[in-house]
């Protein structure tokens, strides 16, 4: 019997329950879709703004009943980043405080939905609760004894401080997988340290090897590096859910944004620890291959890269410089890196009086990659995301319908979807504390009255 035979039997002997895929009977029919990978997963989300929310909302796409803790009052710090603002469709005016209605309050204002709030914040349910409060922790210790993971992107120390860390709710619920995401890691001299994305592009690298050669730093686009943290969190998570199955017990995950930005150098960190190469700006240009850059066009730009020798001949044919590809200078990647600048303004000059469409035309059903340098609206109206469906629309209660980037995988068998809109600020508070910790009226009301919690009824009909 071979290793892995004796790993798949004692893993069904620890999980007798356990299903394994591939030992399901074979259908030659068009699989079915089933419930999302994650259904019967329940999340606590105690973070804010974009790697920690990002995260979470992954989990919720795959199926998770996510629970997003928001301050009663300001919610997500994102709700406030604008604009842009969705506005509102009708005006989120909630039932006021009344003698046949004296739990709830008018939710706070805010100028409209934020599409920063909006674009990672779907697939969740918001309760409202300040940690402050003695009530406030209570109530998330109790979700955390409910809940298969926590992920949280407090200052490492703060939630132990709280009672909340995972020493305290592991003891509570010894299967939790309890997620940290912070600037730089819950130990080491920097640790306390609050981190920002902009920051950290700055101090780990990132930004010293982006931008004009002969420019200064920049930072990239869009927030890479929050980002690649909550895709590692995703991933690392999922681990800990299988490495559960296993033993039975969760564990402390420790996810910096400092860390995986430094994981992110991938060949540049290489090109220094293994040759001792400092890195430099290139530009859109790559330090060991050319052809690989961006040209202008008449009216545009375009992207080419030629990664071999056969590339940049069939290259040199599309634009009408067959003779390129058999000058000594040109003829090996070695050659056409060492002589690159002389290669760009050859390139460069035979495309330059041309339209970007006489471009991709010329260029089309080449072997070798080339693109537009599209702007966002071309990006979304491209011809590949529109077949692929990736501009999901969902109505949302209050803002009318909202469009989203759905998730970015396709999955056979599962059901990947947006199943709810994001939440408005503590929408599911009460069904929270009553569906999911089963609290009394007595309970909710001492929750409210101690300042806990808030209660926002907004008048919309739930199923929660």
């Amino acid at each position: 019997m071979t290793a892995r035979a004796i790993g798949l039997k004692t893993l069904q002997r620890r999980q007798p329950q356990l299903q394994l895929q591939h030992q399901r009977p074979f259908s030659s029919g068009a699989p079915e879709k089933t419930e999302g990978p994650l259904a019967g997963t329940r999340v606590l989300d105690l973070t804010r703004v974009l790697a920690g929310p990002y995260c979470t909302m992954l989990l919720g796409d795959l199926g998770a009943d996510v629970i997003k803790v928001e301050h009663p009052t300001r919610g997500d710090d994102t709700r406030a980043w604008g604009p842009p603002f969705k506005a509102y469709a009708r005006a989120p005016q909630a039932k006021k405080e009344t003698p046949d209605n004296p739990l709830y309050t008018a939710p706070p204002r805010f100028p409209g939905e934020s599409a920063y709030y909006l674009c990672v914040n779907r697939n969740k349910r918001s309760v409202a609760v300040d940690l402050k409060k003695a009530a406030g922790r209570e109530i998330v210790a109790a979700l955390a004894r409910e809940a298969d993971v926590v992920v949280e992107n407090f200052v490492p120390g703060r939630l132990a401080a709280m009672g909340l860390g995972y020493a305290e709710l592991s003891r509570i619920n010894p299967r939790l997988v309890y997620a940290s995401i912070s600037g730089y890691g819950a130990t080491g001299p920097y640790s306390r340290r609050p981190g920002y994305d902009v920051i950290i592009e700055a101090e780990a690298g990132l930004m010293h090897i982006t931008g004009d050669e002969h420019g200064a730093p920049v930072k990239v686009g869009v927030a890479v590096t929050d980002i690649a943290t909550g895709l590692y969190a995703h991933g690392a998570i999922m681990a800990a859910l299988l490495a559960r199955i296993r033993t039975g017990r969760g564990q402390h995950l420790d996810l910096s944004l400092m860390q995986t930005q430094t994981a992110l150098l991938a060949n540049i960190a290489s090109n220094y620890l293994v040759g001792g190469h400092e890195a430099q700006r290139w530009g859109t240009r790559h330090p060991s291959i050319a052809p690989y850059e961006v040209f202008a066009t008449a009216d545009g730009r375009v992207c080419i890269g030629a990664g071999n020798d056969a590339q940049f001949a069939s290259l040199c044919r599309r634009i009408g410089r067959a003779d390129m590809a058999a000058r000594p200078e040109f003829r090996t990647n070695a050659a056409r890196v060492a002589n690159r600048r002389a290669l760009a303004a050859a390139i460069a000059a035979a495309l330059g009086a041309k339209s970007t469409a006489d471009v991709l035309a010329l260029l089309d059903g080449a072997a070798f990659p080339f693109a537009p340098v599209n702007t966002i609206a071309q990006t979304f109206a491209h011809p590949q995301l529109r077949a692929r469906r990736v501009v999901r629309q969902i109505d949302h209660p209050f803002v009318g319908p909202i469009r989203l980037v759905g998730p970015a995988v396709h999955y056979s068998c599962s059901d990947v979807a947006i199943r709810r809109p994001p939440p408005m600020l503590g929408q599911h508070t009460d069904a929270v504390l009553r569906g999911v910790l089963g609290y009394s009226d007595a309970q909710v009301a001492h929750a409210v009255r101690s300042g806990a919690t808030a209660l926002y009824d907004y008048d919309i009909q739930c199923s929660d």
